[in-house]
């Protein structure tokens, strides 16, 4: 039963994104997902997933399959940073020196150029991480000093809003940071937009969107 509601989730927002633009790329947020799912979703086809706690994402890691790429998209602790960094690919939601410091010392070691997504607080949620918006360009170009990191592009999580419009200030802000900064990188992440408003984000411009329940469906935090 589980299967065929990720299989017919999937292939259903699937299809939406490829007519919404076919650029996109879908990470699965994997919180709380068995390794069995997880592995049944990629076989599918998604090739990129994402887990939110150190924790988990170790307690999984043998179990997943290697076929698709594996992020980092939660908050990240600097005493953490260790336990991952040879196991990720992106490491989303970096939002202060001392974290960029902690990466950039980890990855030395083990001789890597890791990959990271600055956080922008959209919304200027106090309970939230990220940059604020004002600072965002003078803290990328603090960041692009270290050697072993590169700033792959921008990620934010807007406020959880009522209306499209709402959605679309906030997804706006971001993308006119991000046209400001990688304008010229084809290449560059805009990671925005969760199950409730991935449609808003891929409007506003997110080349990437995170989602969860919308594939696996309603988590079970009993």
């Amino acid at each position: 039963m589980k299967e065929q509601i990720i299989k017919e989730n999937y292939e259903r927002i699937s299809k939406e994104i490829n007519e919404l633009n076919k650029n996109v790329t879908l990470l699965a947020a994997t919180k709380m997902q068995s390794a069995e799912d997880i592995n049944y979703l990629i076989s599918l086809g998604c090739k990129c997933i994402g887990e939110n706690r150190v924790n988990e994402l170790m307690e999984k890691y043998e179990s997943y399959d290697k076929k698709s790429e594996l992020h980092f998209i939660g908050t990240l602790q600097k005493n953490k940073v260790k336990y991952i960094i040879d196991k990720v690919s992106l490491i989303h939601s970096v939002d202060s020196i001392g974290l960029i410091e902690e990466i950039n010392k980890r990855a030395e070691k083990i001789g890597k150029i890791m990959d990271i997504l600055l956080e922008v607080n959209s919304g200027r949620e106090e309970n939230k991480g990220g940059i604020l918006p004002e600072a965002v360009c003078d803290f990328y170009e603090k960041a692009k000093e270290y050697k072993n990191i590169r700033v792959r592009g921008l990620m934010t999580m807007a406020p959880r809003c009522d209306t499209r419009e709402e959605y679309l200030k906030y997804f706006g802000l971001t993308k006119e940071l991000f046209d400001k900064l990688f304008g010229n990188d084809e290449n560059a992440i805009l990671s925005m937009g969760m199950s409730e408003s991935y449609k808003y984000a891929i409007e506003a411009g997110a080349n990437m969107v995170r989602l969860g329940s919308c594939i696996f469906g309603k988590r079970d935090y009993n």
